[in-house]
This record gives structure tokens, C-alpha cells and sequence, in this order.
């Protein structure tokens, strides 16, 4: 039988991080946020719940990865700061996960409000503006369609039509061709994009 529910014994909200630090859930705190344990958890979480194409998930640090390219061509003259927020644009799934929209929507505006503290806690830690600005949340949205439709028409499933449909026509970058790494792979390449845009 499970330990009763009391003021003296509340229940765990914090998460022991493989860095050693334990992350307050509830008051995320920046100063217990590392680099290495987003690009770890990142490396390990599944885009698309796992339901792409390849001997490996299709991670979400990958898919970061594709942003931060993404905002960098559509905006060649961005500043590192912005590219840096493009890469951490999701890093708050290193703690919660990468729920699909639809499921996102389901849960409502509560899961959302969890997230963004969150995403605002990473962002102070590196040395980003808490919030962003809205052209550059819509420049980020803008690269982070523009990777769904490649992500799902490459590995998902979806047909070109269907991509355009949910994602829109891809314009002003160059088609990658997506392949899913292993997730120590991935977790390398976005430690060392990290360390390039912090420089």
C-alpha cells in the first residue's frame, strides 16, 4: 500500500537530474538547470511518439538542431542569441516530454503554463531574455513548421499534400535530408551547437 498523502510527507514535484542537481518542478529554478542534462533527456525523446521511419527515434534534440538551422537561413544575419533560443526552443521536453499538439490541446492551458515556466527558468540560466520577442517567436514557429513538414513527410508518414495541409509549403530553406541518429549522436551535436552559439 502506498505511503499516505500528508503536510508531513507531500508528494515528490522534483526530478534528480543525472548531473547530481534536483529540479523543482513546480519552481524551476535556473540555477538547477545544466546544459549536458537538457542535451541528454533531448537526445532520448521521441518526436512524433516514436512513429517515424528508421533503426532509431527521430529525438527532439535533432529536431532542435533543425530549427536552429532553419532560423539561421531564413535569417542569415540573426544574432547568436536568437539562434541560441531556436536550439532551446523546446529544451523544456528534456524534463516533460514531447507531447503531440493534439494531446497538448487535450490538457489544456494549465500543461502550457507549466512549460513556459519552465522554458523562462532555461532561458535565464543561459543568459536569454526570459520571453522572447514576438517577431522572433514567429520566426522560431515559422522554422519550427517548416521541420514538421519535412519530419513528417520524410519520417512520419504524412504525404506532400498532407504535409502542406498541417505544416504549410516549406519556403526559404534548403530540403534536408533527415536521417535519425543514434541518441548519443544527437546529444553531441547539440552540446556542440550550444557551445558554438555561446562563444
Amino acid at each position: 500500500m502506498p505511503p499516505r498523502k500528508s503536510p508531513a510527507n507531500p508528494p515528490r514535484a522534483w526530478q534528480r537530474m543525472l548531473s547530481g542537481r534536483r529540479l523543482d518542478l513546480l519552481d524551476p529554478s535556473p540555477l538547477d538547470i545544466e546544459i549536458e542534462d537538457i542535451a541528454h533527456g533531448l537526445a532520448r525523446v521521441a518526436r512524433w511518439n516514436g512513429q517515424t521511419n528508421g533503426a532509431h527515434a527521430f529525438s527532439v534534440a535533432q529536431h532542435c538542431l533543425l530549427v536552429e538551422r532553419f532560423v539561421h537561413e531564413l535569417r542569415p544575419k540573426a544574432a547568436r542569441s536568437l539562434r541560441l533560443a531556436a536550439l532551446l526552443h523546446d529544451a523544456a521536453e528534456y524534463v516533460i516530454g514531447d507531447l503531440i499538439s493534439p494531446f497538448k490541446t487535450a490538457v489544456g492551458l494549465d500543461y502550457k503554463a507549466f512549460e513556459n515556466r519552465l522554458a523562462r527558468a532555461i532561458h535565464i540560466r543561459f543568459g536569454l531574455p526570459p520571453e522572447n520577442t514576438a517577431e522572433d517567436v514567429a520566426l522560431i514557429k515559422r522554422a519550427d513548421h517548416i521541420s514538421a513538414y519535412f519530419e513528417a513527410t520524410q519520417l512520419a508518414g504524412f504525404g506532400i499534400e498532407e504535409g502542406r495541409k498541417f505544416f504549410g509549403a516549406p519556403r526559404g530553406v534548403t530540403p534536408p535530408r533527415l536521417t535519425p541518429l543514434p541518441s548519443t549522436d544527437a546529444q553531441e551535436q547539440f552540446l556542440d551547437r550550444f557551445r558554438r552559439l555561446s562563444d
